[in-house]
C-alpha cells in the first residue's frame, strides 16, 4: 500500500510563504484524486485543495489566490505552495489519494 510522507512545514511570519511536500512511496495511479486537508486545534479536519486526474484543481474558499495544489510529472510528490500566509491557517495538515493519508506536518503562522 502506498505511503505518504509530508515535509516543509514549520513557523512562518503572516505574509510568509512555505512549500509542503507529500512523497509517495512509490508512483500514485493516475486515476486518484489529489488532495491537502488540515486540522486546526480544536476544530475538525477541513478540505483544503484538490487536484482532479486530468489536473484541474479546486480549493476552498479561505486559501483561493494564495494556495496551489500540484504534483510532479511522474507522480510520486504532491505539493501544496502556500503564500500569503495567515494566522488562521495555521494547522496541521495532511495530504491524501482519497485512500492513504500523510501523518500530518505542522504549520504555524505567528509573528
Amino acid at each position: 500500500q502506498e505511503r505518504f510522507v509530508e515535509s516543509g512545514g514549520g513557523l512562518v511570519q503572516p505574509g510568509g510563504s512555505l512549500r509542503l511536500s507529500c512523497a509517495a512511496s512509490g508512483t500514485i495511479d493516475s486515476s486518484f484524486v489529489l488532495g491537502w486537508y488540515r486540522q486546526a486545534p480544536e476544530k475538525q479536519r477541513e478540505w483544503v485543495a484538490t487536484m482532479h486526474e486530468n489536473g484541474v484543481a479546486v480549493y476552498t474558499d479561505s486559501v483561493k489566490g494564495r494556495f496551489t495544489i500540484s504534483a510532479d510529472n511522474a507522480r510520486t510528490t504532491i505539493f501544496l505552495q502556500m503564500d500569503s500566509l495567515k494566522p488562521e491557517d495555521t494547522a496541521i495538515y495532511y495530504c491524501t489519494c482519497g485512500i492513504t493519508w500523510g501523518q500530518g506536518i505542522q504549520v504555524t503562522v505567528s509573528s
